[in-house]
C-alpha cells in the first residue's frame, strides 16, 4: 500500500556505497555481503532504505537493493543481450533503424540487484562517456534516426544544465522526433525533481522546441509510488514532460499477479502507463531474481486480465540480442512469440512458435516447434 503521509517538498538524500552504512543490517548480514558487493557495486539512499520493512525478510523494496548472497551463483554474463556487438560511436548504440541508445550517464541514483547492465558500474568500464560530442553527431548523421534514448546508467545523475543541454541538443537534430529519458531516479529519489525546479522547467522548454520529450520511468513495486514520488512525476507532467512505465519481471518483488495489477493501475492513474513488462535478461549475478518464463507470461496475464483497458497496453518482452521479442501467448504444447523489434528488418513483426518448456528462462532456451518435434522424431526412430 502507498503510505498516506504528505509529500516533503525539500530533503537532502544521504547516498550510502557499502552495506557497512547500513544501521539495519547486522554485524552477521553484513559480513556474508561484504564479498557480494566487491563483485557487484551496492549504492543507496536513506529516501530509498526507509520505504524498507525492516521486520520482514523478504520485503520487496529490500529485495530490489540490499545484495543477497545467492548473486555469487555462476549464472548467466554480464552482457546477457550482446550489447557490444550493436556499439557504433562511444556511448552510441544502435540496434534498431530509427532508434540511437546514448549511455548518458555512469552511474544510478541506487544500484537495482538484478540490473542487466551492472558492468558499467564496474572498475575499467568506459562504455558510458562524459563526452557525448560523438553521439550527437552520430544522431545527426543517421537521418533515419527518429528516436533518442538517453540511458546509462541513469541521465538524472547528471547535473540539470548538462542534462537538458544534452536533451536540446538531440531535439534540435531536425530529422528527431522523440528523446526518452530511462530514468528509475524518481523512485530511488524524488527530491531530484522536487527540490530542483529547473529540471522540470528545462526539460518542458526541450519539448516545446523540438522533439517530445519522454520520461520512461521505473517503478518495479506500487510501493515505491510515495507521495513524493507521485508529486515529482507531476510536476514532470505539468512541465510538458510525457512518461510511460517500464521494468522487469523480478523473483521476489513484483512476481504475483496482483502487484503487477496494483501496478499497472497505479501507474496509469499518475499517467505513465506500463509500456513493457521485461522478462529478466539471464545476467550474470542475477539467478535470485529470475522467473522462468512459462510462469512469468500467467502472472503477466492474469494482472493484465484484472485491468481496464487503459492498463492493457503492456507488452511482456524479452531484448534478446535479436530483437524485442515479446510473449503472446501460451498453451499446453507451445510458447507463441513475435518480434516487435527487430535488429535485422526480416525479423520484423514475424511470429515463432517455441516447444514449451517450463523451466526456460529466455529465448535460447527455447526449440522452435518444428525442431522440437524433429529432433523427437530423429531420437524415436535412432531407438
Amino acid at each position: 500500500m502507498t503510505t498516506s503521509r504528505p509529500p516533503n517538498p525539500r530533503r537532502r538524500v544521504r547516498y550510502l556505497r557499502s552495506v557497512e552504512q547500513v544501521p539495519q543490517l547486522s554485524d552477521r548480514e553484513i559480513h556474508r555481503l561484504r564479498q557480494v558487493e566487491q563483485t557487484y557495486a551496492f549504492r543507496a539512499n536513506d529516501y530509498y532504505l526507509g520505504l524498507i520493512d525492516w521486520n520482514d525478510p523478504d520485503d520487496p523494496i529490500r529485495r530490489l537493493v540490499i545484495p543477497d548472497t545467492q548473486e555469487m551463483a555462476d549464472w548467466g554474463r554480464l552482457d546477457a543481450s550482446n550489447e557490444a556487438d550493436n556499439t557504433v560511436a562511444p556511448g552510441v548504440q544502435h540496434k534498431y533503424r530509427d532508434t540511437a541508445l546514448i549511455l548518458a550517464a555512469p552511474t544510478c541514483a541506487a544500484y537495482c540487484r538484478y540490473c542487466f547492465r551492472k558492468r558499467l558500474f564496474m572498475s575499467e568500464n568506459d562504455e558510458a562517456r562524459v563526452d557525448l560530442d560523438p553521439a550527437v553527431a552520430y544522431v545527426a548523421q543517421h537521418r533515419e534516426i527518429t528516436d533518442v534514448l538517453l540511458t546509462g546508467g541513469d541521465p538524472l545523475v547528471l547535473s540539470t544544465d548538462r542534462l537538458v543541454d544534452l536533451v536540446e541538443r538531440f531535439a534540435a537534430v531536425e530529422h528527431v522526433r522523440t528523446v526518452r529519458i530511462g530514468s528509475k531516479t524518481v523512485a530511488f529519489n524524488p527530491f531530484r525533481v522536487l527540490d530542483d525546479p529547473a529540471l522540470a522547467a528545462g526539460l518542458g522548454r526541450a519539448a516545446r522546441g523540438g522533439a517530445a520529450v519522454y520520461l520512461m520511468a521505473h517503478f518495479d513495486h506500487p510501493r515505491e509510488l510515495t507521495p513524493e514520488a507521485r508529486a515529482a512525476l507531476k510536476a514532470l507532467q505539468a512541465a510538458g514532460v510525457q512518461m510511460v512505465n517500464q521494468c522487469p519481471l523480478i523473483g521476489g518483488v513484483n512476481d504475483k499477479p496482483q502487484v503487477l495489477t496494483d501496478l499497472f493501475r497505479a501507474m496509469t492513474e499518475v499517467g505513465a502507463p506500463q509500456y513493457y513488462l521485461f522478462q529478466g535478461r539471464p545476467t550474470a549475478g542475477n539467478e535470485p531474481y529470475a522467473v522462468p518464463l512459462v510462469a512469468g507470461w500467467r502472472m503477466f496475464d492474469a494482472a493484465r486480465r484484472r485491468c481496464s483497458g487503459l492498463s492493457r497496453r503492456a507488452r511482456f518482452a524479452m531484448s534478446h540480442e535479436s530483437g524485442k521479442i515479446e510473449v503472446t501467448g501460451v498453451d499446453r504444447h507451445h510458447i507463441y512469440c513475435r518480434y516487435h523489434r527487430a535488429k535485422d528488418p526480416e525479423l520484423e513483426s514475424r511470429t515463432v512458435v517455441c516447444r514449451r518448456d517450463d523451466q526456460a528462462h529466455w529465448y535460447d532456451d527455447l526449440l522452435p516447434a518444428g525442431a522440437a518435434a524433429a529432433a523427437e522424431g530423429s531420437s524415436s526412430r535412432r531407438n
